[in-house]
This record gives structure tokens, sequence and C-alpha cells, in this order.
């Protein structure tokens, strides 16, 4: 991003303008809250006093002190910027090399088969719909300007100077879209699907909080979560803010280049900002579902409309040959990149910091928001389904877009004399200058500001939503001059920062926020793993095998059994009053039937168990045993009303365990002849296994061969 012209500056020896936009804001904000305390007196308003009230707090101090001290402040924040990306740039690759990784392997396993929502849960909004909300909160604009800047900045001032220039060109691309591929993606997509999951599967608010319900749990409307949702609310506030200055001043330098302001002035960047933040606020009074959705839609139809153009005026040839040249490249060194901090390479310590730290820093610190939008417009997808369109999809786009543009300029430049590189230092101006080589260079340039509009739009609606949800802790609705509020305080904000000169103090410690940020999301990935596991184990559990037996009989004592948890005393109890019993039945009818069977066990406390044993020679020996399994009981069901008779903090539990080393099960349910069933269903599947003859190899007895024995 590029500092604030100095002539938008303030002179620093009269600041009453600056005092006099401080006071609009703070007039603007007053009504909220008055007599006393935390009472909310303003009618239909679903905010949370103890996440605004101590945001607001802090956002003024922040924001006084980056317009009253600009200089100063950006001088001490810089400094805090410049530690941390030094001491802790590691940090930041390893947290986006995991949340990478993280993302792909829980695509690959079983759990990507969890839905966002109820099992039977459908999507709110098409696929098309889906992937075009997905562009816009996350970096549509960026997108506009970056795909002829970067590859362009790299190409003026390469990675490795000594390197030829066709090799510069390959590093160029290759590091932008390292930049703005599927790390950025990753980094969203972690705090997204655990906002949507926990959110929709486990019907919390769908805020930043409620990523940490397994470790917080009935804390999570305490202190702890409350501060979780502050932090998030004036990270979205200080990104957005100045997303919209910088923004405003780059389309702004845009309406200039093709001639429409005849200069760059304050007065066009305010009435930029009003504009945009007026439109924002209209979409996003209409909702989400019908704003948003249909300004995306258009909107990218326009892009991609734009990159055609480029795409078949330009150098066709190269550009689709270059695409799948990048695409390889990418896949091959992605791993590599994943993990690259120049550790021997000190001497590119600076261009790593400024690069690829900062982008990741930039992309965390946006993190809150646009995971939190993603969130919201993902209810009923797959988890599958979400890590491959949130990562892949909008990956794939942006390397084909970076190719048609980041190539398409490289090309250009080496056409021209170099008069892309020549301007690297207007980032601003890259775009409009790129497009001025081609044919019908106004009415393209006409088409890129009104993308890049609607682009800054959508994400002052999209930030617009999201601040109200989190302010209001989840909630979906919200009344209009909320909507109103959270925009004009955007506004002003930006124009008051952008005035001062204390935009770019903002920016820098928004990014400083990152480090911790990049921790706390550590967390949640573990949570997240937490919930996902427990879900699956809920989900896959499947009835207890005494239920295919039973035909409903008994089922006084069966209910009995169901509401107690069971003692050592029951579980000796039941070794004596049904299980013994059913043995010695076994016992005589196999001895009819010229086997030989026999029943041995114990009664100790310690050891108590039996088994009903089968000898087969050379073959392992059919057993099915019987012992106890202590289970903790949860604190949650002991004591509770609901389940007045569970009062022991440990259940004793009868399950069965066989020659094989299989799995048993809990039998706590089965009564004489269900667990004489049981244990000829399992001898059945003995003999049958014995007479395929295909599975000799695992049955044969290695401890005692040719003698039989006991496993």
């Amino acid at each position: 991003m590029k500092k604030v012209n100095d002539s938008f500056h303030l002179s620093r020896t009269f600041r009453y303008d600056t005092i006099y936009i401080v006071y609009l804001i703070c007039s603007y904000l007053s009504f909220l809250f008055w007599e006393g305390g935390f009472s909310l007196k303003i009618p239909k308003n679903n905010l949370q006093a103890s996440i605004v009230l101590p945001s607001i707090l802090f956002i003024g101090i922040v924001v006084i002190s980056c317009i009253f001290f600009p200089d100063r402040t950006d001088a001490v924040l810089s400094s805090v910027k410049e530690y941390i990306f030094s001491s802790f740039s590691w940090v930041y690759i390893l947290c986006v090399a995991f949340f990478f990784l993280f993302l792909v392997i829980l695509c690959l396993g079983k759990l990507g088969d969890i839905r966002l929502g109820n099992e039977d849960e459908k999507p709110e909004f098409s696929f098309f719909s889906w992937l075009c909300m997905l562009f816009s909160a996350g970096m549509g604009i960026g997108l506009m300007f970056f795909g002829v800047a970067e590859p362009i900045s790299h190409l003026s001032a390469p990675l490795h100077g000594s390197a030829s220039s066709l090799v510069q060109t390959k590093e160029a691309m290759l590091n932008t879209l390292f930049h703005w591929g599927i790390h950025a993606w990753a980094i969203y997509g972690i705090i997204g699907l655990a906002l949507a999951y926990f959110g929709f599967r486990y019907q919390l608010p769908v805020t930043l909080r409620s990523g940490f319900y397994p470790l917080l749990k009935h804390r999570l409307n305490g202190f702890w979560g409350n501060l979780i949702d502050i932090v998030a609310l004036c990270a979205t506030i200080f990104g957005l803010t100045t997303t919209l200055g910088f923004g405003a001043m780059q389309l702004n330098a845009g309406l200039s280049a093709v001639g429409i302001f005849s200069t760059a002035s304050f007065s066009h960047i305010v009435l930029l900002i009003v504009i945009a933040v007026g439109l924002a606020i209209l979409s996003a009074i209409s909702g989400v579902s019908k704003g948003i959705r249909y300004m995306s839609q258009g909107n990218l139809i326009l892009a991609i409309a734009l990159l055609l153009f480029i795409l078949f005026a330009g150098p066709t040839v190269y550009l689709l040959s270059a695409f799948t040249e990048n695409v390889g490249y990418y896949l091959t060194h992605i791993i590599e990149l994943s993990f690259r901090t120049f550790a021997y390479e000190s001497t590119k310590e600076e261009w790593f910091t400024n690069w690829t730290i900062t982008y990741w820093a930039w992309w965390i610190s946006w993190a809150p928001f646009v995971g939190l939008f993603i969130a919201k417009i993902s209810k009923g997808r797959t988890i599958r389904e979400f890590v491959v369109c949130v990562l892949l999809v909008p990956t794939l786009f942006n390397i084909f877009w970076m190719t048609v543009f980041g190539n398409g300029a490289i090309w250009v430049d080496g056409q021209t004399g170099g008069i892309l590189t020549q301007a690297a230092a207007e980032t601003e101006k890259l775009l409009f200058l790129f497009l001025d080589q081609f044919p019908l260079a106004l009415v393209t340039s006409l088409i890129a500001l009104l993308v890049i509009a609607i682009f800054f739009i959508t994400s002052a609606n999209s930030g617009i939503f999201v601040i109200n949800s989190i302010a209001s802790q989840g909630k979906n609705t919200f009344p209009k001059w909320q909507t109103v509020l959270w925009g004009t305080l955007l506004a002003l904000l930006s124009i008051g920062l952008l005035y001062s000169g204390g935009l770019q103090a903002l920016q820098t410690m928004t990014v400083i926020i990152a480090l911790p940020f990049a921790v706390i999301m550590i967390l949640m990935v573990f949570c997240l793993l937490r919930g996902l596991t427990i879900d699956n184990a809920y989900f896959s559990r499947k009835l207890s095998e005494s239920t295919v037996y039973w035909d409903g009989s008994h089922w006084q004592d069966r209910l009995k059994k169901i509401v107690s948890v069971g003692t050592l005393d029951d579980f000796q109890q039941f070794l004596k009053q049904t299980v013994d019993p059913a043995f010695q039945e076994l016992r005589q009818e196999f001895l009819r039937n010229g086997i030989s069977v026999h029943i041995q066990g114990s009664d100790d406390s310690q050891t108590a168990c039996r088994e009903l044993i089968i000898e087969s020679g050379s073959l392992r020996n059919f057993i099915y045993g019987i012992r106890y399994r202590a289970n903790d009981v949860s604190d949650t069901v002991v004591g509770s009303l609901s389940f007045p008779t569970i009062t022991e903090e440990e259940n004793y539990e009868p399950i069965c365990y066989f020659a094989d080393g299989r799995r048993g099960y809990s039998i706590k349910y089965m009564q004489k002849d269900e667990l004489i069933t049981d244990v000829l269903r399992q001898y059945e599947r003995y003999v049958k296994m014995l007479a395929a003859g295909k599975h000799d190899l695992y049955l044969t007895d290695k401890v005692h061969p040719g003698q039989g024995g006991k496993s």
C-alpha cells in the first residue's frame, strides 16, 4: 500500500479541523448509549453493549492517537512492526503453512463428509452466487490493482538481480502467484470453516467466540467470549477503515488517469468514500441475500469480460502457454515456498518481510472479516465442498487472472521498451497504463473503474454486515439505523485519518495485530479438530449390539439400566445371573454335538471375567470372553436433575472380546437368550472363516503350533 500523498496532509501546526472531525465522530456515536452504564435505550436494536462499548473506547483511543500524532504514532508502530517481522517472521510462515496442510488433510479424510448444518441441510445460495460472493469479499479489488502491479514490481526490483531475464520473469510470476494463491485462502478458510461449523452444526451464534466453544464451553458468553469478539470487531473496523481510505485513493488515481478528474484532490477522495459507503449502506439494507449477491454476480461477469478481452486482444497463445507453465511451476515449488524464510540468505530478509510477511500479516488481519462473511454464506455445504471451493476454485482463478494481467504486462513491457517497469513506483496507475497499450483503451479503463468501484462497494457492504453481526453477537437481521451507523462511522474514520495523515499508522497497527491473532487461529484449529472428532464419533455411533436381538421384552429392566450407571457389584451380578447360565447351556449343547468346550474365569474384583473357549488344534482357538470396562461419567450427567439415578462418577460396563483381537462391544442390556444368540453368531463367523481356507495364515496359532492354545 502506498502512503497518503503529502498534499492531503494537514499542517502539523494547526489541527482544529481534525478536532472537529473527531467531534463529529463522537457526536454521531453518542446517541447510542445514555442514562449511564450499559443501558441500551434505542428501540429495535440488537447491539451487545459488552462488545460495542469496549470496542468503541479502544477504537477511539487508537484513532485519536493516529489523528493527533500521526508521525509519532506511525514511528512507534513501525518500530514494533519491524521488530515483530524480523524476530517472528518464522511464526507467520509456520502458521500459514499449518493452516494450508490442515485443510488439505481435513478435506481428504472422512471428516470432510460432515455438513455445515443439519444432516439434511441444503445450501442457502446457489453454487455460482456463492463463488461470486467469495471473490467479492476476499480479494477482488486487490486483483484489479496488483494483477499488473506486483509482477511489474518484482521485475523492476528482482529478488535475484544477477539472474537472467528469463529466470527473473519466472520468479516474478511465481512470487506473485504464491502471495495471491492458496495460502491466502487457507487463512480465510480456517476462520470461515470454524465459524460455519460451530454456528450451523452446534447452533451457536456465527461469531468469532463460537470457534472456541470446545475450550470455553459454558464460559462462551462470559468475559473471554466478549474479549474475543471485541478483538474481532476492532480488527474488522481497522482493516475496513484502511481499505476504504487506500481504496478511495487508488480509485481516485484511476479516475484521474482516464481524465474524469483533472487533478487528484482530497475533495474527490471524500466524494468517492461517501458515494461508495452510501451505496454499500443501501445494498446492505436490502439484505445480504439480495444486495451483495446481485452486485457480486454482475461484477464478476464484468471482470471476466475484461479478462477475456485482454486474453484475446493480447498474445493469446503466449498467455495460455504461460498459464499452463505457471500452474506447473507453482505446484512444483509450493512446499518449498510454504516454508521459505531466507534463513541462509540474510540479504533477502528485507524483500521477504516487505512482501511475503506483509502479505501473510495482512491476510491474517483480514481473516475475522472475510472468514466470518464466508461462514455466513456457507450454510449447508459439506466440509469437503467448502475446503475445495474456498481453496482451489479461487486459487485457480487467481492464477489465471495473474497470468493474463501479469504475463500480459511483462509482455507489453518488453514490447514498449520498459514503459511499465519505469512507472513501477506508481502502483495505482499501472493497470490503466497497461490498458492504454490495447485497443479500446478508454472503454476498458472505464470498465476496470466500474469493476473496482463495485468491488469497493461490495467490500464495504460485506464489512457492514460483518460488523453488525459481531456487534449483535451473531444476529442475522439488524435495524436499518444500525447499518447506517456503522457505514457512517467507517466513512468518517477513513476521511478523518486521510485528512490528518494517520491512515498509515492505523494500517501498521492492523498488521501488528496479525501476530497474536495467528496464535489465536492455531488454538481455533485445535478447537475445530476436537469438535469434528466428537461430531464424527457421535453421528457414527451405532445402536447397541443387543438391540439386534431385542424383541421388546423386559423393557422395564432395560430402561432401568439405561438411566443408571453400572457398578462393579452390578458387573459381578451380571456374570453370575446372565453369563454363567448362558455359557453352561452353550457348553452342554456343544458337547451334545461332539465339540469340546471349557469355561474359565475369575471372580476377583480387579480381574473379573468369563471365557468360553473352543479349542481348534493348530488353529487359533475360538474365544468369547466377557470383562468389564470402566468409563468416566460426564460431570454434565452426574447430579443432573434429568438423570436423578446417576450418582456415580464411573460406569462399569460388561463388554465382550475375542481371540483374534477384534474390537468388542457392550453386552450390558443382553438377557441370557440374547447372549447365547450373540455367541453363536460369532462362532458361525469363526467356522465360515475356517471353511473358506483363505484366512489360515491369520487363524493359525503362532504361540502353540500343533497344540492349540489360549489367546
